[in-house]
């Protein structure tokens, strides 16, 4: 089934999220190491915003690094720390010449040198793009995130600078990593597993949720396709009844 076709291009979700899942899992069946299973991977993030690109969805997040993933060992975590250097580098061409603009979320400034000096790089020279916003989440956690918004929202409030009626979902908003960004309306999850794993907990309260059996390695255009169509059957009611969304087309 060709899902592109299928596709109400008036209903394209305006962000998507993925937890990019798998890659250790695919090298471990095919008998190689972990790391191999990460650099190939990296065409998966290229078919990913391809394909959400074709299809004006303007905002990308991949779930690239967590905070946790420091705990695994050494050399893995050296090997993604290179990954992630080269692959960057030798994007940014690529990224300007499809138009996309590079973001990240997380906490990047305990991220190496050489990371957040490429990271540097590649956003100042994507900043003046038009088409798809590409997020990557790095040395992210949701819960981290969270907990900075509260601290910096409590002190705005100490130094008198906001009243308690003022917090509300928008200053909140505000203060998260994702200020100025949409929330998903769409969050895959590739591998098989199913769980969020501490990423954008606030942001996706009402985000449909996608969860797929195909190891991010193999994920390919089709796959985003279909994950966005079958976003497309479901009715998003945010706390209403089906009649009365209903009625509210009506009157459109």
């Amino acid at each position: 089934m060709d899902y592109k076709d299928k596709l109400d291009k008036t209903n394209i979700p305006q962000h998507v999220a993925i937890i990019m899942d798998g890659n250790g899992r695919w090298a471990k069946e095919k008998g190689q190491m972990r790391l191999v299973g990460h650099a190939t991977g990296v065409e998966s993030v290229r078919e990913a915003l391809t394909a959400a690109s074709e299809i004006d969805v303007k905002y990308l997040t991949l779930y690239a690094f967590s905070t946790e993933n420091w705990n695994r060992p050494k050399e893995e975590v050296d090997g993604l720390m290179d990954l992630l250097v080269n692959t960057i580098a030798n994007e940014i061409d690529s990224l300007n010449n499809n138009d996309v603009r590079l973001l990240t979320i997380g906490n990047t400034n305990d991220l190496p040198n050489s990371c957040r000096h490429e990271l540097l790089n590649a956003i100042k020279r994507t900043e003046k793009n038009k088409g798809t916003v590409l997020i990557l989440a790095l040395n992210y956690s949701a819960k981290l995130e969270i907990k900075q918004a509260i601290k910096g929202i409590a002190e705005k409030y100490k130094k008198g600078e906001i009243e308690l009626d003022e917090i509300n979902d928008e200053l909140i908003h505000e203060h998260l990593y994702t200020a100025g960004i949409p929330d998903p309306e769409l969050m895959i999850r590739t591998s098989g597993e199913i769980r969020i794993s501490n990423f954008l907990l606030w942001q996706l309260a009402y985000s449909e949720l996608h969860f797929t059996p195909v190891f991010w390695p193999d994920f390919k255009k089709e796959d985003l396709y279909r994950a966005i169509y079958e976003y497309q059957t479901r009715e998003r009611r945010f706390g209403w009844i089906g009649e009365q969304l209903n009625e509210l087309d009506k009157n459109d």
